[in-house]
């Protein structure tokens, strides 16, 4: 493994990547002091940490992974290289995702000793890990398509809204169940959770295998750069 590679895409993945997850940790953490303070209940508290994981987490590595596609100004140059441009995006893909999983990891440390999980510790993950999957895929297919972090963003950002806006009509359907985000803290069948994470895992990896077909195509990536 090259680490001086490694070293690279952690840099060029961007401060916005490494504060947000933890910040945003931090601050559903900080939520949970508070409501303690107020005198609300302990499992209350708790259960906004572990909604966070599966609502605020996925939400930002979805949006930071629509911003990977035309953030390179010289990305022609790059498209020379022995390379291919789209595994370095992949590498930046995998930095900000891994990222934001051991965020996770480290708020499932808190939550597992003190009570408030749900589905096991090991398949437990998959609460924050399913959903953190379907959006980045979603971001990273969107940016591929767009070209545009802003545009590809943007259309992540609707598809979270959506989910929790129409999460009720949503799941009156088995289908529509089985594609919802965030069956773990709003899902209406308890029944219906490892299909759930199941549907989601397979569709993440359909998504990102288009991602991946869309930017192997070089014409559309020099045209960004012309463009952006």
């Amino acid at each position: 493994m090259n680490l001086q590679l490694w070293r690279h895409e952690v840099r060029r993945a961007g401060r916005v990547a490494w504060i947000a997850p933890p910040v945003t940790a931090a601050g559903v953490v900080l939520l949970a002091v508070v409501d303690r303070s107020d005198g609300a209940a302990g499992r209350d508290a708790l259960r906004n940490l572990f909604a966070a994981l599966e609502l605020a987490l996925p939400l930002i590595a979805g949006v930071l992974a629509a911003s990977l596609v035309g953030r390179d100004p010289a990305a022609e140059l790059l498209l020379t290289t022995p390379v291919r441009y789209r595994t370095v995006l992949l590498r930046r893909l995998t930095v900000i995702v891994g990222w934001t999983a051991a965020t996770a990891l480290a708020a499932a440390a808190v939550l597992i000793p003190a009570g408030r999980w749900e589905h096991g510790p090991v398949a437990g993950q998959l609460v924050w890990l399913a959903p953190t999957l379907w959006l980045a895929a979603a971001g990273w297919l969107a940016a591929a398509v767009l070209r545009s972090p802003g545009a590809a963003g943007g259309i992540v950002a609707v598809l979270w809204l959506l989910q929790q806006v129409l999460g009720g009509p949503i799941q009156d359907s088995r289908a529509g169940r089985l594609l919802y985000l965030f069956a773990s803290t709003r899902g209406a069948d308890p029944g219906d959770w490892a299909g759930n994470r199941a549907v989601l895992l397979g569709t993440a990896a359909g998504l990102g295998a288009a991602a991946w077909v869309l930017l192997g195509r070089a014409e559309r990536l020099v045209h960004t750069a012309v463009t952006e």
